[in-house]
This record gives structure tokens, sequence and C-alpha cells, in this order.
């Protein structure tokens, strides 16, 4: 009988347990409800904008018509990629956009992380505050005052350079008329305009830092630049190789806005790259389905090198996105 018993409090026994744990689970969700809706919001944004936009890569695929509708109008299977390689300057837009972009990280990546060991070793608190703000201060500046203030002061009559060279005896230079000028000038604008926003994440790194490190390395007798190559530098390569595979995944997409503001007919041989390309081709010609075939290629290389240096840096740093 008591075996009986037994037998059937564990066969309700299993039952109970469900019920607990989704009772357990309404009480996170009342006393925790703000942050759950904290998290709601972003994830919200990322499906709407992010996930939900991608059933229209469709039209790569389809000779896309816009009264039929992207379901309804018919397939062309791989014809728009195949169009891709037979245009004649495709690929020399690609080498633009990977020039611009690897110039810019090979300049713009190393930038924030001087400025913030720099400002780890001031000790002046408003000097350093100072500095910080004057830094910080370009990000928040609309990228087309950015482009406005470029071309003023690079204007080859009434410039800033041109009355600069002028005073030195020299011939003004029309800088944004010189393909060889612009991604220069696109890069150093990026760097002077993002550098302090993004010296911002290492200088939380290296408030992180353990003081006792520093204390044992001035009692050893370590100079300035040891502490920073031996106790700062370690401190920040996880932040660094996280940042660096993240630039990696969108080295094939620089920004169109800025791209397209500094552009003109005389420097339109290296500032022409495929965010400008899609654009033109895809809303001003009205061929979308190409456009879209060229931005989704656009988007597998990008993928491609993003899960190729996470896989080096996993192996390397064994510091990765996943």
């Amino acid at each position: 009988m008591a075996d009986t018993v037994n037998d059937a409090a564990a066969m309700r026994q299993p039952h109970a347990y469900p019920r607990k744990s989704r009772v357990s689970a309404v009480r996170k969700w009342k006393r925790h409800w703000q942050y759950y809706l904290l998290v709601a919001l972003p994830l919200l944004y990322i499906l709407i904008f992010k996930y939900i936009p991608m059933f229209g890569v469709l039209i790569a695929f389809k000779e896309y018509n816009v009264v039929q509708g992207i379901l309804g109008s018919p397939w062309a299977g791989l014809d728009y990629f195949k169009q891709i390689f037979d245009t004649p300057f495709i690929w020399d837009y690609f080498k633009n956009t990977l020039e611009i972009s690897l110039y810019g990280m090979l300049v713009g990546f190393p930038a924030p992380i001087a400025l913030a060991l720099a400002l780890n070793e001031i000790r002046n608190g408003r000097f350093k505050k100072t500095v910080q703000m004057v830094t910080y201060a370009p990000y928040f500046i609309s990228t087309v005052v950015i482009v406005s203030i470029l071309i003023v002061n690079l204007s080859p009559n009434t410039g800033l350079m041109s009355s600069l060279f002028r005073s030195l005896g020299l011939e003004p230079i029309d800088f944004m008329g010189k393909p060889g000028w612009f991604t220069s000038i696109y890069v150093w604008s990026d760097v002077w305009q993002f550098v302090g926003y993004g010296a911002i994440i290492y200088i939380a790194a290296l408030a992180g830092v353990n003081p006792e490190l520093y204390e044992a390395a001035k009692v050893d007798g370590a100079t300035r630049r040891q502490k920073i190559v031996h106790i700062d530098l370690p401190s920040l390569v996880p932040v660094m190789v996280i940042l660096l595979i993240l630039n990696m995944g969108n080295v094939m997409s620089v920004g169109f806005e800025k791209m397209y503001l500094m552009q003109n007919p005389l420097n339109q041989a290296s500032s022409e790259v495929i965010s400008t390309y899609v654009y033109k081709v895809g809303l001003l010609e009205t061929n979308f389905s190409f456009s879209a075939a060229v931005g989704l290629l656009n988007s597998v290389i990008n993928f491609i090198l993003l899960v190729l240096v996470n896989f080096i840096a996993k192996k390397v740093s064994s510091t990765s996105l996943w």
C-alpha cells in the first residue's frame, strides 16, 4: 500500500515543477518589468528595422516591378549577379571602397587608443576634462556641416588653406577637385570627428585597471612608457580585438552621406564607392534589382570578413564575438 502511495506521489511530482517555475517566472516579470521594457525597446528596433527589411533581399533575385510588388514580380535568378561582373567600372568602385575603409582603419583605429592612453596619463583634472570636451565635441556636428566646413576651408579661391598657401608664396591647390587628395581628406576628417567618441570605451577600460598594478610598477621603478606597454595596453587588448572584428565586418560599408556630399565630377574617380553607386543605380535610375544585387554582394563580403577575422582572433588571442 505504501509503495502505491509513493508511486502516485512520484507521478504527480513532475507536474509540480513546471507550475512552480511558471509562477516564479511571472513573479520575476512583475518584479522587474521596467528592465524587461528597457530590453524590449531596442529588440523591437532591431526586429523592425534590421530583420524584417531582410525580406526585401528577394528583389536581387527578381525582375522587380513596383506595381507587381516583391512577391508578384517574376524571378530573374542570378542574372543581376552576372550583370555585376559585366559592369565596366564596378571593380573600381569595390577598390575605392576597400581602399578608403582600410586607410580609415589604419589611421582611425589606433587614434582613439593613443588619445585614451594620453588622457589616462594626465593628472590635471581640469585640463583633462577640457581636452576630452574639445575632442568629443566634433562628434555632435552634423555630417552636412562637416562637409561644408571642408568645402569652405579647402576652396582654392577663398578657403583658409588657399590664403595660407598665398601667404607662403605658393600656388593654391584645389584639394576637393583632386582625386589623389580625396581619400586622405575623407579619412582624416573622420578621425577628427570621431576620435574623441571612440576613445570613451578605451578610457572606460583603463578606469577598470587594478590600481595595485600601478603601485607595484611604481615600486619596481617602472617608467611611464613601461606602465603603458606592460599594464595599459594588455588591459585594452580584449576591447581592441572586439572593436577590430566589428570594424572588419563593416570594411566594405563606407558611409554614404558624407561620401556623396563630398563627391564632385572632378574627384569621382576616387569618390565613387559601392554605397553611392547603389544609390545612383537604384534610386536615380530606378534599377532596383541590380542595386539590390550589388548591395547583397557587398554584405556577403562583409559577412565573410567578419567570420574570418573572428576565427583568426579566437585562435590568436582567445577573444572573439562568439
